[in-house]
């Protein structure tokens, strides 16, 4: 009996997707995606609620937020909502539609023997049954990722319910935090190379958080690499994971999203997400250890003193902070923001090559030598027409395994075929690390 709901968070601003779970004439219950919650908080009146039942009915009122939870673990989050300012016609809508619920219930149940057919209010229409079939294709889709996969997923998931509770509850969740450092780190010392595939399945998820995993994960690599006994290795990742949660905590009807292309002003807001984090760890009474603090407040800092919030420069930056500049950097370089299209592996190393006033050049090298110019989880280009996902490289950073995705001559058509070294001359040579989105690649969100 789900139906599909539009929250209009900000009028004309901002609008939220959702589906129906539970509806009463004073208010309902519906599920969004936890990466949508950073918008929404408790008492939060909302302008516009428009439920759309699977016959194309719909129902506009106003709501407040009464309740916001996380909702299992597969990156869902629970809103109650009461309704307000409803008028005698909407709340006798209302009384119809609860009604309608009720026998369809009562229908499926099995507990009325009189009721011989669905209520008309649930039976789909054609838009309805074109979702429910795109729906159900993305959920086997889903049900073909790895263990690894989801446990790199999961730990975005646990980013942002962490994130909620800072919000909505005022309790800053350390133990949750600690957890996803510590699943990373186990995920990279159980398989490094799968680990870095995984992390690339992370696209689809929200800017902050993708860009959070992707550079602790790269740091947890990097610095286990160098010294897998280093104490240091568990504070510096959690600075990592913490450092851009200020972004989503200035969330306001001046800065309604993070995906937009934001205005001079909105960027000026944006800029103070450090200190916004400050000021809400210090409000929730967290101390960070030094280590934590060092990565959470001084990532954004360049060697040349063109960093923010503080300027340092020179000897002011630790070797630390020197490694994670660079990986942050480099991820920023390789995905697309503000309007910038994506550059491949190449050309970002090209770019802070060029500003090496600004990056320390002995860590972009030790980079380069880790990574390659065919990074595992990137997109590769064959000349026989096939694209597909490099998920292993040999010691000279060539890919020798890779999961073909899609044969060009047949755009519309999506393949997954893993094939390796001795395969790989089929699909013709390696042309370019190309961006998945000017070719309809996607990755399905568990």
């Amino acid at each position: 009996m789900q139906a599909r709901v539009n929250l209009e968070i900000y009028m004309h601003e901002l609008n939220v997707p959702a589906r129906l779970r539970n509806l009463s004439v004073g208010g309902c219950m519906v599920d969004i995606d936890l990466a949508e919650s950073i918008a929404i908080s408790v008492k939060q009146e909302i302008p516009g609620i428009t439920l759309e039942f699977p016959n194309g009915v719909s129902f506009f009122a106003a709501g407040k937020v009464r309740h916001i939870r996380p909702l299992g673990n597969q990156g869902y989050a629970a809103l109650g909502i009461e309704f307000i300012n409803l008028t005698t016609s909407q709340t006798e809508a209302l009384f119809q539609y609860v009604n309608e619920a009720e026998r369809e219930a009562a229908f499926r149940t099995g507990t009325n023997d009189k009721l011989t057919h669905h209520s008309p209010l649930f039976v789909a229409g054609a838009k309805e049954k074109k979702l429910l079939q795109r729906e159900a294709q993305n959920r086997e889709k889903r049900a073909r990722q790895s263990p690894m996969e989801r446990g790199v997923v999961d730990v975005s998931h646990q980013l942002q319910v962490g994130l909620m509770h800072m919000r909505t509850r005022s309790v800053f969740p350390s133990e949750l935090f600690y957890d996803c450092v510590d699943t990373l780190r186990y995920l990279v010392e159980q398989d490094r190379k799968t680990f870095l595939y995984a992390l690339a399945f992370l696209r689809d998820e929200p800017d902050w958080v993708r860009h959070a995993v992707q550079v602790a994960g790269q740091l947890a690599d990097m610095l286990l690499a160098r010294d897998p006994h280093s104490p240091q290795v568990r504070e510096a990742v959690l600075g990592a994971l913490l450092h851009t949660m200020g972004k989503p905590l200035l969330i306001s009807a001046e800065l309604p999203s993070l995906k937009v292309n934001m205005n001079p002003a909105q960027k000026a807001i944006l800029s103070g997400h450090i200190e916004e984090l400050n000021r809400k760890l210090s409000e929730l009474n967290w101390v960070p250890s030094p280590t934590c603090r060092e990565v959470i407040e001084q990532a954004n800092e360049r060697l040349d003193g063109s960093g923010y919030p503080s300027g340092k420069h020179g000897e002011q930056l630790s070797t630390l902070i020197r490694l994670v500049t660079v990986i942050k950097a480099i991820n920023k370089l390789l995905h697309g923001r503000n309007g910038e299209p994506p550059r491949s592996p190449l050309k970002a190393y090209r770019r802070i090559h060029e500003t090496s006033a600004a990056y320390d050049k002995t860590v972009l090298i030790e980079y380069i030598q880790v990574y390659g110019l065919y990074p595992i989880g990137s997109l590769a280009k064959y000349s026989a027409g096939f694209l597909a996902w490099v998920m292993d490289t040999d010691s000279k950073g060539i890919p020798k395994q890779v999961n073909i995705v899609k044969n060009l001559s047949f755009p519309d058509t999506n393949i997954s075929s893993v094939i390796s070294e001795g395969d790989l001359s089929q699909i013709g040579e390696l042309q370019e690390i190309v961006n998945p989105a000017d070719y309809g690649v996607k990755v399905i969100k568990v």
